[in-house]
């Protein structure tokens, strides 16, 4: 059974943001990678703990077990003034998870589909 690593923002800590839609999407992804098989983390960030916190819990996480891949939610790359965030994210899930595929989404109810595809082409590697 593949471990996934999901890594997003918790809508509920991002000021002037309705989380319902993101929070839903999270739930029902979560149960489609039950459904798959997939046995799934998550690791959801505190959008207060942007100042270097969220970093030292996330290689905490990174480090706790061995992930098959790793997703890097939209939220992170998308979002204005984030590249830096998603830069050292990707980069940690690099250095700490070098053997997991990294996979993104376009919204976290199709994050399944894109760890699947990522889990396929670390096959044919």
């Amino acid at each position: 059974m593949p471990n996934i690593l999901a890594i997003g923002f918790d809508p509920h800590t991002i000021p002037g943001f309705d989380p319902a839609p993101v929070a839903a999407g999270i739930k029902q992804g979560s149960k489609a990678f039950a459904e798959l098989g997939l046995t799934e983390d998550l690791f959801l960030i505190d959008f207060e703990e942007l100042d270097g916190r969220a970093q030292a819990k996330l290689v905490e996480k990174l480090e706790s077990r061995q992930y098959d891949a790793v997703l890097i939610g939209g939220g992170i790359r998308k979002g204005s003034g984030l590249l830096e965030l998603f830069q050292t994210v990707v980069n940690l899930v690099h250095w700490h998870q070098p053997d997991a595929a990294i996979a993104f989404n376009e919204s976290p109810s199709d994050s399944p589909d894109w760890v699947l595809k990522a889990l396929e082409q670390k096959r044919k590697s």
